[in-house]
């Protein structure tokens, strides 16, 4: 009877599964140029690595198993398929190579260029087709000025043609301006890239007179003396997503337009940048109102995230408020309700990731960037939006010094309930008493005294507090018969259910 509704499972277990069986569409020159395997197995070989993680997202985990046989086929090494990764697909996943005791790490697919520091990497982004044709007949249908200054954005699996794309539109556009990739401490296409400053700023071009550079994201691009990016237009190749969000909230004072490979159609984003930073500054607005607050570890292998989040702490506690730090993997509604103590919560991770829409959480999930604005008061809102975190630490372009321990509390009325509100740095007699485990304050009735937590004094406040053991005060009684039969019909309803008819 058993049998009927699950399998054995020693069966899962004795189960062979026949890869050779495996089907694809792909021919083998076809898996050569999109995955790069030459260029993989030099990479392997030149540094003789022996373990090898390959981190595939989610849509491409399909075709994981013929790239990494070929790959052990061609090269010494123990390839490891790294799927459902901690965090987002975009970011290298450290953490699930070193648990295999990988060497290095080979990331296939989109990504958001995110250094890493602990392993050896190597990006294959793939080579999706496009039409350069029409993409470059778009893109004079959108700036009918021939000496209109565009800066050329695009989605990294679209880069192995940018260069060509870029050459097409100079015939009649002489300002264009292509960006290039830059890959911090890796490998990729066969050439090591040099690596980037870590505050990814704007700085004099080496060797240039005329122009200055800009990096970010991983992209490097160049602007002719006296002009801004502000007097730039943008134009990005891909389809619509985080990474293009990311670029128009950066950036938000230039006009975009976008070229979609996949249907071949360009267009001028139209979005309302205006509406979505008034968005973000009502989550400012609710992380200035909340005394608790929650961070949230959304990434354990970009770099310096460990000096942000010492960083948020730091500010947090200086503006009088309460943090608890959480690592919970991939996010949902029903993790974050689990705590409702906490009143808002600032996710630490990539910059495409961080701009997480948290309509519907229980609680707002703002960026580090906007905790900042709420906790610093010698930052001020400029309409100017920051995503990588790193830009926020000293040495970034955007970094500015917490308050002195001096000044004294700001009061200020809260925009969203009205009331007066009061942000300032704790004094050290105040920081004392609270670290002091001895520091007791009156919490209710039943118990006189307990230790100043925020979370404990909000458990106290709650009508109800989980099970309660009463130790002692429930009676011992005989373990009885109880209902049999699955939960749609217990075999004794069918008997009630008469006795009550007759």
């Amino acid at each position: 009877m058993t049998d009927a509704f699950s399998s054995n499972s020693e069966l899962v277990i004795q189960r062979s599964v026949d890869v050779a069986s495996i089907k694809t569409d792909r021919s083998s020159g076809t898996w050569e140029e999109a995955y790069q395997i030459k260029e993989t197995c030099h990479f392997i070989s030149t540094n003789q690595f022996k373990k090898v993680a390959l981190q595939f997202p989610d849509e491409l985990l399909v075709e994981s198993i013929p790239v990494s046989a070929e790959i052990e086929k061609n090269s010494e090494a123990k390839t490891y398929i790294l799927g459902d990764t901690s965090y987002g697909s975009c970011c290298v996943d450290e953490v699930a190579a070193e648990h295999v005791g990988a060497d290095c790490i080979v990331h296939y697919g989109r990504t958001c260029l995110s250094p890493s520091r602990r392993l050896p990497l190597m990006y294959v982004f793939g080579r999706q087709p496009i039409d350069l044709q029409q993409c470059a007949s778009a893109f004079r249908e959108l700036y009918p000025d021939s000496q209109s200054h565009v800066v050329i954005l695009y989605d990294v699996i679209y880069s192995h043609v940018i260069d060509t794309l870029e050459q097409l539109l100079k015939q009649t556009h002489p300002n264009i301006v292509a960006s290039t990739l830059l890959m911090d401490h890796c490998h990729s296409h066969g050439q090591t890239q040099s690596s980037v400053s870590e505050s990814d700023c704007s700085g004099p071009e080496p060797g240039g007179e005329d122009s200055k550079v800009v990096q970010k994201f991983g992209r490097r691009f160049c602007l002719a003396d006296g002009v801004s990016v502000e007097d730039y237009c943008m134009f990005y190749v891909g389809q619509e997503g985080a990474t293009l969000t990311n670029f128009m909230m950066t950036w938000n004072r230039s006009a975009f337009s976008s070229f979609n490979p996949a249907t071949s159609t360009g267009r001028a984003e139209s979005i309302n940048v205006n509406k979505a930073l008034m968005k973000r500054y009502y989550a400012i607005e609710r992380a200035k109102d909340a005394s608790v607050v929650g961070i949230l570890v959304g990434t354990l292998g970009v770099a310096s995230y460990l000096a942000i989040i010492d960083r948020l702490k730091e500010s947090i506690r200086r503006a009088g408020k309460k943090s608890y730090m959480f690592a919970m993997g991939k996010l949902n509604v029903a993790k974050l309700a689990n705590f409702l103590e906490i009143d808002i919560y600032v996710l630490v991770a990539c910059p495409e990731n961080s701009l997480l829409d948290s309509s519907e959480f229980y609680r707002p999930v703002v960026t580090p960037f906007e905790m900042e604005v709420a906790c610093n008061s010698n930052r001020e809102w400029t309409g100017e939006y920051i995503t990588d975190f790193r830009d926020l630490l000293p040495g970034g372009c955007s970094h500015v010094d917490l308050p002195d321990a001096d000044e004294e509390a700001i009061t200020d009325v809260s925009l969203i309930t009205g009331a007066l509100r009061a942000t300032g740095l704790q004094t050290s007699e105040q920081t004392e008493a609270e670290s002091q485990p001895s520091s007791l304050v009156p919490r209710n009735q039943t118990m006189t005294v307990a230790t100043a937590n925020t979370a404990a004094v909000f458990l106290s406040a709650r009508s109800w507090k989980g099970l309660e053991p009463r130790l002692g005060e429930t009676p011992v009684a005989k373990a009885v018969e109880g209902r049999r039969g699955i939960a749609i019909a217990y075999e004794e309803e069918g008997q009630d259910n008469a006795n009550y008819s007759c």
